[in-house]
């Protein structure tokens, strides 16, 4: 009797140990910009992701996790095709990453009618925060517009009266110059958009000069802002007009510009000399996986894998119930590299801002530092208009 209540108790031993090994992993349908002049930005976003994956042993709340990457190619109609894929073909239960706010917007529709949850690691467009927010989006970024408007602020607290604004003429640009305009009250002199992906600012930088502003605001991500800084030295402008950027200097295009750059000050959330023990932790972590500086690029595509992890923990491993996967996500269950972090009902964070400087390290790396904070626990400009409570 008592050799077959321990046979028993093995037999249901084994089937519960058999169930979960066959159980399907978490599967997470990684979208970045792998190719082309940018590719640098959705190269840190994928390594920051895998590497918190790999920390936490190739597993997700607990569950195993199967993260397919794919390249958008920052083609927005290429994007829409393989999120499809991966929503309908590979099933996957989240959809993370997007660079480019043209690729976000372009898949945010089938994302949504999936039900499916869109955990952005970089690409934060007004259009998503406000009256077209929905509940299966969360930032793990920030708002397109808030970097900007860091750098607004600073340029008013200068006592700038005149600015020249530059970026490239998609979704993220207009929301650049909202932003940097909503704090900065002086005399916009010129608007100059430039499609995304040029790299020859000679004509732009020539209306500049012959402007005679008191400071440039550009937004120029990856192989963009390596030109323009390049082109902004050749030019003779370095040292004569100060040169105030977002997302135009920082770890994934200072190692191509390099002394150019250094000085420079943009605005961001993070930089890798932020004080906090997670920081020092996640870059020093990066920099021994891949042998680079992280990027705000690999910290939010870091802190998007912790997010998912966390609410993964808070539901027991499992999306099926959507509303209480949705609640565990808004709820940010997990302690960000950037310290304070919780979201607007909107699925935007609230965080701190800064203004960083380019910088050569002592080790000889280039590397982005933080000058000053701007703003404290902020959240977006849009939050009141989304209908989410």
């Amino acid at each position: 009797m008592l050799h077959s209540t321990r046979m028993a108790a093995f037999a249901a031993t084994l089937l519960a140990t058999t169930a979960v090994a066959s159980a399907d992993p978490i599967k997470i349908g990684f979208v970045a910009t792998l190719s082309g002049p940018p590719a640098a930005l959705g190269v840190h976003m994928r390594d920051g992701f895998q590497l918190a994956v790999k920390e936490l042993g190739g597993k997700l709340g607990g569950q195993e996790t199967e993260v397919i990457v794919v390249d958008d190619e920052l083609k927005p109609d290429v994007a829409v095709t393989k999120v499809k894929a991966l929503i309908e073909r590979d099933k996957v239960d989240v959809v993370a990453g997007v660079v480019f706010s043209n690729v976000m917007m372009a898949i945010a529709k089938p994302v949504f009618e999936a039900e499916t949850p869109l955990i952005s690691g970089n690409a934060g467009p007004s259009p998503l925060a406000g009256k077209g927010c929905s509940p299966y989006f969360y930032s793990a970024s920030y708002q397109n517009d808030q970097n900007h408007e860091t750098m607004g602020a600073y340029a008013q607290s200068k006592g700038y009266k005149k600015v020249v604004l530059m970026t490239p003429n998609y979704q993220a640009g207009k929301d650049s110059m909202a932003g940097f305009k909503r704090a900065f009250k002086g005399e916009v002199l010129d608007e100059i958009f430039v499609p995304l992906g040029q790299l020859d600012f000679s004509a732009e930088l020539t209306k500049i000069a012959a402007a005679g502003p008191d400071a440039v605001f550009t937004f120029m991500p990856g192989g963009m802002g390596v030109n323009l800084v390049k082109q902004w030295n050749q030019a003779g402008l370095a040292g004569k007009v100060p040169f105030l950027s977002a997302f135009t200097v920082d770890e994934t295009t200072l190692p191509a510009t390099k002394d150019a750059a250094v000085g420079l000050l943009s605005g961001a959330e993070w930089a890798p000399n932020l004080d906090t023990p997670e920081n020092k932790a996640f870059v020093a972590a990066y920099e021994k996986e891949y042998g680079v500086v992280p990027s705000l690029y690999a910290a939010q595509g870091y802190d998007a894998a912790k997010l998912i992890d966390g609410a993964l923990k808070a539901t027991g491993g499992k999306t099926s119930d959507k509303a209480a996967f949705r609640k565990a996500l808004l709820s940010a269950p997990f302690k960000s590299v950037r310290g304070g972090f919780s979201f607007s009902p909107n699925g935007f964070p609230r965080q701190d801002f800064y203004v960083v400087q380019a910088v050569k390290r002592a080790d000889g790396k280039y590397a982005t530092e933080i000058v000053s904070k701007v703003f404290d626990k902020a959240g977006d400009a849009y939050g009141a208009e989304c209908p989410l409570k």
